[in-house]
């Protein structure tokens, strides 16, 4: 057997064994992308979404250094669902009134990020879509306002009191304001 042809039954054992492998584990029964592909998509979800801890230290920065938020933060909630809690600072405009109110409580010249229950709630999406199709450039909180209190950030009520719960330390650190990500 030459060199060439037993470099090309290695190459054909290995690909045979990693087909083999990959029918076998359900992780690998599809091939990653590419790494060229990979970073494509992850670059464009982080133009899409924002995660409570990145919108909590805009907030911060806001506050402590009195410079533009850059962004509108919207709760897409019902009624209710605002009065219970809501992150300070929001802008209350439920999704099915996004087409009648948001050019006149909302700034088209800056970004908005909405949010809505949590992670099993397509909300956001929902009010995001339709402030996209308004001509808005949005993106979405990951987690809601359920992962904003479950990482212990402070949430205000109906009646205007702000209160703060522990972090929990199964979605947040409890040592550190930085969780590493």
């Amino acid at each position: 057997m030459t060199t060439t042809q037993h470099t090309a039954a290695s190459a054909a054992r290995a690909a045979s064994a990693a087909s083999a492998a990959s029918a076998e584990n359900p992780v690998l029964r599809v091939p990653p992308a590419t790494p060229s592909a990979a970073a494509a998509y992850f670059a464009a979800s982080l133009a899409f979404h924002a995660d409570v801890s990145d919108v909590a230290a805009a907030f911060e920065a806001h506050r402590e250094r009195g410079t533009a938020l850059g962004f509108q933060l919207i709760d897409s909630r019902s009624t209710p669902a605002w009065d219970q809690a809501h992150v300070p600072g929001a802008v209350h405009l439920p999704t099915a009134l996004i087409p009648e109110q948001a050019e006149r409580l909302l700034d088209k010249s800056v970004p908005v990020v909405t949010y809505c229950w949590g992670p099993g709630c397509n909300g956001a999406t929902r009010s995001a879509l339709a402030l996209a199709q308004l001509g808005f450039q949005v993106k979405e909180m990951l987690g809601g306002i359920e992962y904003w209190i479950r990482e212990g950030f402070e949430v205000e009520t109906w009646q205007g009191s702000q209160q703060r719960a522990e972090a929990d330390p199964l979605t947040a650190p409890t040592d550190s304001d930085d969780c590493g990500c």
